[in-house]
Protein backbone atom coordinates (compact mmCIF):
# COMPACT_ATOMS: atom_id res chain seq x y z
CA UNK A 1 0.00 0.00 0.00
CA UNK A 2 0.72 3.90 -1.08
CA UNK A 3 1.08 6.38 1.67
CA UNK A 4 1.76 10.07 1.66
CA UNK A 5 4.52 11.00 3.59
CA UNK A 6 6.10 8.44 6.35
CA UNK A 7 5.12 4.71 6.05
CA UNK A 8 3.05 3.75 9.92
CA UNK A 9 4.69 1.76 12.18
CA UNK A 10 2.69 -1.54 12.90
CA UNK A 11 3.91 -3.81 15.36
CA UNK A 12 5.12 -4.63 18.86
CA UNK A 13 8.55 -4.59 19.09
CA UNK A 14 9.59 -5.44 22.35
CA UNK A 15 13.31 -6.56 23.83
CA UNK A 16 12.71 -9.49 25.98
CA UNK A 17 13.98 -10.10 29.59
CA UNK A 18 17.55 -10.89 29.44
CA UNK A 19 17.89 -14.99 29.98
CA UNK A 20 20.96 -16.65 31.46
CA UNK A 21 22.46 -19.83 29.89
CA UNK A 22 22.58 -23.03 31.69
CA UNK A 23 22.99 -27.08 31.05
CA UNK A 24 19.56 -26.81 29.14
CA UNK A 25 18.03 -26.44 25.65
CA UNK A 26 14.81 -24.28 26.80
CA UNK A 27 13.94 -21.23 28.66
CA UNK A 28 10.73 -18.83 29.37
CA UNK A 29 10.38 -15.83 27.60
CA UNK A 30 9.42 -12.88 30.03
CA UNK A 31 8.63 -9.32 29.57
CA UNK A 32 8.98 -7.84 32.76
CA UNK A 33 8.67 -10.92 34.33
CA UNK A 34 5.49 -12.43 32.49
CA UNK A 35 5.54 -14.79 30.69
CA UNK A 36 5.45 -13.93 26.46
CA UNK A 37 4.39 -16.09 23.76
CA UNK A 38 5.22 -14.27 20.02
CA UNK A 39 3.20 -15.28 17.58
CA UNK A 40 5.52 -17.36 15.51
CA UNK A 41 8.82 -17.96 15.56
CA UNK A 42 9.40 -15.79 12.09
CA UNK A 43 8.88 -12.71 14.25
CA UNK A 44 12.01 -13.20 16.70
CA UNK A 45 15.62 -11.87 16.62
CA UNK A 46 17.78 -14.15 18.38
CA UNK A 47 21.40 -13.81 19.20
CA UNK A 48 23.40 -16.14 21.04
CA UNK A 49 27.36 -15.71 21.59
CA UNK A 50 27.06 -12.81 19.17
CA UNK A 51 25.67 -14.73 16.50
CA UNK A 52 22.05 -14.36 14.95
CA UNK A 53 20.16 -17.89 15.37
CA UNK A 54 18.63 -19.29 12.17
CA UNK A 55 14.56 -19.38 13.23
CA UNK A 56 13.46 -23.08 13.54
CA UNK A 57 16.87 -24.27 12.73
CA UNK A 58 19.16 -22.89 15.47
CA UNK A 59 15.81 -22.48 17.77
CA UNK A 60 12.06 -23.48 17.80
CA UNK A 61 8.97 -22.22 20.31
CA UNK A 62 6.08 -23.29 22.05
CA UNK A 63 4.01 -20.94 24.18
CA UNK A 64 6.09 -18.78 25.84
CA UNK A 65 9.02 -22.02 25.28
CA UNK A 66 12.39 -21.41 23.13
CA UNK A 67 14.66 -24.14 22.28
CA UNK A 68 17.76 -24.47 21.19
CA UNK A 69 18.68 -26.93 18.85
CA UNK A 70 21.20 -28.39 21.57
CA UNK A 71 21.47 -27.53 25.38
CA UNK A 72 23.68 -25.29 26.25
CA UNK A 73 26.42 -24.45 28.91
CA UNK A 74 27.23 -21.42 31.61
CA UNK A 75 29.07 -20.41 29.58
CA UNK A 76 27.22 -19.80 26.21
CA UNK A 77 25.60 -16.48 26.53
CA UNK A 78 22.02 -15.03 25.23
CA UNK A 79 23.04 -11.97 24.14
CA UNK A 80 18.93 -10.82 23.27
CA UNK A 81 15.78 -11.60 22.17
CA UNK A 82 13.67 -9.40 20.19
CA UNK A 83 10.03 -10.05 18.81
CA UNK A 84 9.10 -7.78 16.11
CA UNK A 85 5.16 -7.92 16.83
CA UNK A 86 2.23 -9.64 15.84
CA UNK A 87 0.86 -9.31 12.34
CA UNK A 88 -1.19 -5.91 12.51
CA UNK A 89 -1.04 -6.38 16.13
CA UNK A 90 0.01 -2.69 18.18
CA UNK A 91 0.77 -4.47 20.82
CA UNK A 92 0.17 -2.93 24.40
CA UNK A 93 0.64 1.02 24.90
CA UNK A 94 3.11 2.07 27.31
CA UNK A 95 1.84 3.83 30.43
CA UNK A 96 0.89 7.57 29.81
CA UNK A 97 0.92 6.79 26.27
CA UNK A 98 -2.64 7.03 25.46
CA UNK A 99 -3.85 10.87 26.16
CA UNK A 100 -7.27 12.11 26.90
CA UNK A 101 -7.46 13.58 23.20
CA UNK A 102 -7.25 9.62 22.26
CA UNK A 103 -9.94 8.62 24.63
CA UNK A 104 -12.97 9.83 22.06
CA UNK A 105 -15.85 7.72 23.80
CA UNK A 106 -19.00 8.69 21.34
CA UNK A 107 -22.30 7.65 22.70
CA UNK A 108 -24.62 6.69 19.67
CA UNK A 109 -28.37 5.85 19.91
CA UNK A 110 -27.77 2.28 20.15
CA UNK A 111 -24.26 1.81 22.13
CA UNK A 112 -22.60 3.48 25.11
CA UNK A 113 -19.60 5.39 24.43
CA UNK A 114 -17.89 3.34 26.93
CA UNK A 115 -18.76 -0.32 28.16
CA UNK A 116 -16.84 -1.59 31.28
CA UNK A 117 -17.14 -5.89 30.74
CA UNK A 118 -17.54 -8.54 33.08
CA UNK A 119 -15.30 -11.38 32.90
CA UNK A 120 -17.65 -14.09 33.64
CA UNK A 121 -17.69 -14.31 36.85
CA UNK A 122 -17.25 -10.64 38.65
CA UNK A 123 -19.64 -8.18 37.37
CA UNK A 124 -18.64 -5.18 35.63
CA UNK A 125 -17.09 -2.41 37.86
CA UNK A 126 -15.73 1.02 37.32
CA UNK A 127 -13.58 2.52 39.92
CA UNK A 128 -12.74 6.32 40.95
CA UNK A 129 -9.59 7.06 42.43
CA UNK A 130 -8.43 9.26 45.20
CA UNK A 131 -5.55 11.93 43.74
CA UNK A 132 -2.97 9.42 44.77
CA UNK A 133 -4.54 6.58 43.18
CA UNK A 134 -4.11 4.84 46.60
CA UNK A 135 -7.78 3.61 47.90
CA UNK A 136 -11.19 4.83 45.33
CA UNK A 137 -14.79 4.27 45.19
CA UNK A 138 -16.74 1.61 42.53
CA UNK A 139 -19.51 1.08 40.80
CA UNK A 140 -21.02 -1.93 40.00
CA UNK A 141 -23.48 -3.65 38.04
CA UNK A 142 -26.45 -5.82 39.04
CA UNK A 143 -25.46 -9.57 38.72
CA UNK A 144 -26.12 -11.50 35.98
CA UNK A 145 -29.00 -13.08 37.86
CA UNK A 146 -31.12 -10.27 38.08
CA UNK A 147 -30.99 -9.80 34.00
CA UNK A 148 -31.06 -5.54 34.35
CA UNK A 149 -30.85 -3.11 31.32
CA UNK A 150 -32.05 -0.03 32.00
CA UNK A 151 -30.99 3.38 31.88
CA UNK A 152 -30.59 6.58 34.70
CA UNK A 153 -30.56 10.30 33.06
CA UNK A 154 -29.49 12.47 35.66
CA UNK A 155 -31.13 16.01 36.42
CA UNK A 156 -29.98 18.82 34.92
CA UNK A 157 -28.54 20.53 38.17
CA UNK A 158 -26.85 19.64 41.24
CA UNK A 159 -29.77 19.82 43.77
CA UNK A 160 -30.53 21.42 46.42
CA UNK A 161 -28.85 21.18 50.25
CA UNK A 162 -30.42 17.63 51.73
CA UNK A 163 -32.05 16.31 48.54
CA UNK A 164 -31.96 13.14 47.19
CA UNK A 165 -32.05 11.57 43.81
CA UNK A 166 -35.90 10.33 42.58
CA UNK A 167 -36.53 7.72 39.85
CA UNK A 168 -40.04 8.73 37.89
CA UNK A 169 -39.77 4.66 37.94
CA UNK A 170 -38.62 5.19 34.29
CA UNK A 171 -34.88 5.92 34.80
CA UNK A 172 -35.14 9.58 34.71
CA UNK A 173 -34.14 11.40 38.02
CA UNK A 174 -34.88 14.46 40.12
CA UNK A 175 -34.09 16.28 43.15
CA UNK A 176 -35.83 15.74 45.82
CA UNK A 177 -36.54 16.67 49.47
CA UNK A 178 -35.04 14.11 51.93
CA UNK A 179 -36.54 13.50 55.26
CA UNK A 180 -36.17 10.82 58.20
CA UNK A 181 -39.02 10.67 59.95
CA UNK A 182 -42.51 11.91 60.03
CA UNK A 183 -42.04 15.09 62.07
CA UNK A 184 -43.25 18.31 61.15
CA UNK A 185 -40.62 20.36 59.33
CA UNK A 186 -42.92 23.47 59.97
CA UNK A 187 -46.35 24.40 60.73
CA UNK A 188 -49.10 27.09 60.42
CA UNK A 189 -51.39 28.03 62.15
CA UNK A 190 -54.69 30.19 60.88
CA UNK A 191 -57.17 31.73 62.96
CA UNK A 192 -60.63 33.71 63.15
CA UNK A 193 -60.49 36.99 64.51
CA UNK A 194 -64.39 38.09 64.20
CA UNK A 195 -67.58 35.70 65.15
CA UNK A 196 -68.79 33.90 62.33
CA UNK A 197 -72.80 32.73 62.70
CA UNK A 198 -73.58 29.69 60.62
CA UNK A 199 -77.36 29.98 59.54
CA UNK A 200 -79.67 26.95 60.70
CA UNK A 201 -80.30 24.19 58.03
CA UNK A 202 -77.40 24.69 55.53
CA UNK A 203 -73.60 23.80 55.65
CA UNK A 204 -71.32 26.90 55.29
CA UNK A 205 -67.33 26.86 54.58
CA UNK A 206 -65.43 28.71 57.58
CA UNK A 207 -64.02 31.84 56.41
CA UNK A 208 -62.39 34.77 58.10
CA UNK A 209 -59.09 33.09 58.30
CA UNK A 210 -55.83 35.22 58.98
CA UNK A 211 -52.05 33.84 59.29
CA UNK A 212 -51.67 33.81 63.31
CA UNK A 213 -49.34 36.62 64.72
CA UNK A 214 -45.95 35.50 66.84
CA UNK A 215 -46.57 36.65 70.47
CA UNK A 216 -45.16 36.42 73.73
CA UNK A 217 -46.70 33.26 74.43
CA UNK A 218 -47.12 31.90 71.08
CA UNK A 219 -45.24 30.47 68.11
CA UNK A 220 -48.39 30.75 65.43
CA UNK A 221 -45.62 29.98 62.30
CA UNK A 222 -42.45 27.83 62.22
CA UNK A 223 -40.21 27.02 59.21
CA UNK A 224 -41.06 28.21 55.75
CA UNK A 225 -45.08 28.66 54.87
CA UNK A 226 -46.46 26.72 52.62
CA UNK A 227 -49.87 27.80 52.56
CA UNK A 228 -51.99 30.23 51.40
CA UNK A 229 -56.00 31.06 52.53
CA UNK A 230 -58.47 32.82 50.02
CA UNK A 231 -62.42 32.49 51.36
CA UNK A 232 -61.79 30.13 53.59
CA UNK A 233 -59.81 28.04 50.39
CA UNK A 234 -56.46 26.87 51.30
CA UNK A 235 -53.67 25.93 48.51
CA UNK A 236 -50.74 24.60 48.82
CA UNK A 237 -47.36 25.82 47.43
CA UNK A 238 -45.55 22.50 48.00
CA UNK A 239 -46.24 19.07 47.49
CA UNK A 240 -45.74 16.48 50.67
CA UNK A 241 -47.53 15.13 53.44
CA UNK A 242 -49.31 17.64 55.55
CA UNK A 243 -51.16 16.64 58.70
CA UNK A 244 -54.32 19.16 59.03
CA UNK A 245 -55.41 20.03 63.19
CA UNK A 246 -59.18 22.14 62.94
CA UNK A 247 -60.24 23.21 66.42
CA UNK A 248 -63.64 24.97 66.50
CA UNK A 249 -65.07 26.50 69.37
CA UNK A 250 -68.21 28.00 69.34
CA UNK A 251 -71.91 28.41 70.85
CA UNK A 252 -75.51 27.58 69.55
CA UNK A 253 -78.46 29.26 69.21
CA UNK A 254 -80.74 26.88 70.82
CA UNK A 255 -80.39 22.62 70.53
CA UNK A 256 -79.20 20.96 67.73
CA UNK A 257 -77.44 18.09 66.43
CA UNK A 258 -75.28 19.72 63.67
CA UNK A 259 -71.53 18.39 62.20
CA UNK A 260 -68.07 20.01 61.60
CA UNK A 261 -65.75 18.75 58.32
CA UNK A 262 -62.79 19.27 56.54
CA UNK A 263 -63.44 18.99 52.80
CA UNK A 264 -60.27 18.40 50.45
CA UNK A 265 -60.68 18.54 46.33
CA UNK A 266 -58.43 16.58 44.17
CA UNK A 267 -59.87 18.66 41.09
CA UNK A 268 -60.12 21.84 42.13
CA UNK A 269 -63.69 21.79 41.97
CA UNK A 270 -65.46 18.47 44.09
CA UNK A 271 -64.93 18.60 47.43
CA UNK A 272 -65.76 15.58 49.69
CA UNK A 273 -65.57 15.01 53.06
CA UNK A 274 -61.72 14.03 54.72
CA UNK A 275 -62.72 13.57 58.27
CA UNK A 276 -66.17 15.15 59.70
CA UNK A 277 -67.63 15.07 63.73
CA UNK A 278 -71.09 14.85 64.89
CA UNK A 279 -72.22 17.36 68.04
CA UNK A 280 -75.40 17.80 69.69
CA UNK A 281 -76.74 20.34 72.08
CA UNK A 282 -79.64 20.15 73.67
CA UNK A 283 -79.75 23.57 74.45
CA UNK A 284 -78.05 26.98 73.95
CA UNK A 285 -74.32 27.35 74.57
CA UNK A 286 -71.03 26.49 74.25
CA UNK A 287 -69.19 23.19 72.44
CA UNK A 288 -65.65 22.65 70.92
CA UNK A 289 -64.54 20.13 68.62
CA UNK A 290 -61.16 18.74 67.34
CA UNK A 291 -60.83 17.26 63.74
CA UNK A 292 -57.35 15.95 62.57
CA UNK A 293 -56.09 14.15 59.07
CA UNK A 294 -52.89 13.53 57.49
CA UNK A 295 -53.02 14.83 53.59
CA UNK A 296 -50.92 13.29 50.63
CA UNK A 297 -50.67 16.51 48.57
CA UNK A 298 -49.23 15.72 44.97
CA UNK A 299 -50.96 18.48 42.42
CA UNK A 300 -50.78 22.12 44.43
CA UNK A 301 -52.81 23.33 41.63
CA UNK A 302 -55.68 21.22 41.79
CA UNK A 303 -54.87 19.39 45.43
CA UNK A 304 -57.02 22.37 48.19
CA UNK A 305 -58.76 22.37 51.65
CA UNK A 306 -61.43 23.90 53.20
CA UNK A 307 -63.49 23.73 56.73
CA UNK A 308 -67.55 23.59 57.03
CA UNK A 309 -70.31 23.80 59.62
CA UNK A 310 -73.44 21.76 59.17
CA UNK A 311 -75.85 23.92 61.30
CA UNK A 312 -78.91 22.21 61.97
CA UNK A 313 -82.40 23.36 63.97
CA UNK A 314 -80.62 26.66 65.00
CA UNK A 315 -77.72 29.10 63.95
CA UNK A 316 -74.70 28.42 65.32
CA UNK A 317 -71.59 30.58 66.09
CA UNK A 318 -68.42 30.15 65.64
CA UNK A 319 -65.95 32.05 67.56
CA UNK A 320 -63.10 34.39 67.00
CA UNK A 321 -60.24 35.32 69.02
CA UNK A 322 -61.54 38.94 69.47
CA UNK A 323 -58.90 41.12 68.97
CA UNK A 324 -56.65 38.44 71.29
CA UNK A 325 -53.88 37.18 69.37
CA UNK A 326 -52.95 34.83 72.78
CA UNK A 327 -56.53 33.05 72.17
CA UNK A 328 -56.64 30.07 70.13
CA UNK A 329 -60.55 29.72 69.97
CA UNK A 330 -60.70 28.71 66.37
CA UNK A 331 -57.81 27.47 64.29
CA UNK A 332 -56.20 25.35 61.35
CA UNK A 333 -52.66 24.43 61.53
CA UNK A 334 -50.87 22.88 58.91
CA UNK A 335 -47.93 20.19 59.23
CA UNK A 336 -46.20 19.45 56.84
CA UNK A 337 -44.21 16.35 57.75
CA UNK A 338 -42.16 15.21 54.67
CA UNK A 339 -41.81 14.75 51.13
CA UNK A 340 -44.46 12.12 49.14
CA UNK A 341 -41.56 10.46 47.81
CA UNK A 342 -41.62 8.56 51.08
CA UNK A 343 -44.65 6.29 50.22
Amino acid sequence: MAYIGKTPTVGNFVKLDALTASATASYTMQVDSVNFSPESVNHMLVSLNGVIQSPTTSYTISGSTITFASALTSSDSIDFIMVYGNVLDIGTPSDATVTNAKTNFVSTSSAAGLQIKGDGTTDGTLQLNCSQNSHGIKLKSPPHSASASYTLTFPNNDGDANQFLQSNGSGVLTWADGGGSFAPDNWQYFVISANQTMSANASTTISGWSGGAITSRLIYNLGTQYVTESSGTFSFSTEGYFRVILRVSGSTSGSTDSSGYIFTTTDNSSYGDAVDVNFSKTASGGFNFYLDTILKITDTSNHKVRTAIYAASNNITVAGHGGNATRQRTYIRFERLGTTAWV
